[in-house]
């Protein structure tokens, strides 16, 4: 049987980001799962085995550290990658309270983004 290829959930409130994210990852071979709103993540994160969580940080009704945080707790086992424009703002300590792995800063670069999902999907 065929392994099945990583689940990545993208989340952000805005479409243009969502389109963007996917156009980058597009040829990694990862499913690609998006959502644009917390909320709608949480509902990803409880109907299907998610092996990566990329969200942004400032959205409408909740944060991204927020929200990586309770998909930690919901599916312990996916990496979860957070992206902001303003990393100075976040302290490294909320970032490993919640089980972030990486932070990634806007404008982000394509090579990089790619290479750091790929790492922590590796750990996974």
């Amino acid at each position: 049987m065929a392994e099945r290829p990583p689940c990545v959930l993208l989340v952000d409130d805005e479409a243009r980001i969502l389109s963007a994210l996917r156009r980058v990852l597009r040829r990694e071979g990862f499913e690609i799962v998006t959502a644009e709103s917390a909320a709608e993540a949480l509902r990803v994160i409880d109907e299907r085995r998610v092996d990566a969580v990329v969200s942004d940080q400032r959205m409408p009704g909740g944060s991204g550290l927020d929200l990586l945080a309770e998909a930690g707790r919901r599916q312990p086992r996916a990496a979860r990658m957070l992206i902001t424009g303003l990393a100075q703002e976040i302290p490294p300590a909320a970032l490993e309270a919640a089980g972030v792995c990486a932070l990634i800063t806007k404008p982000w670069d394509d090579d990089r983004l790619r290479a750091t999902l790929r790492r922590a999907l590796a750990r996974g």
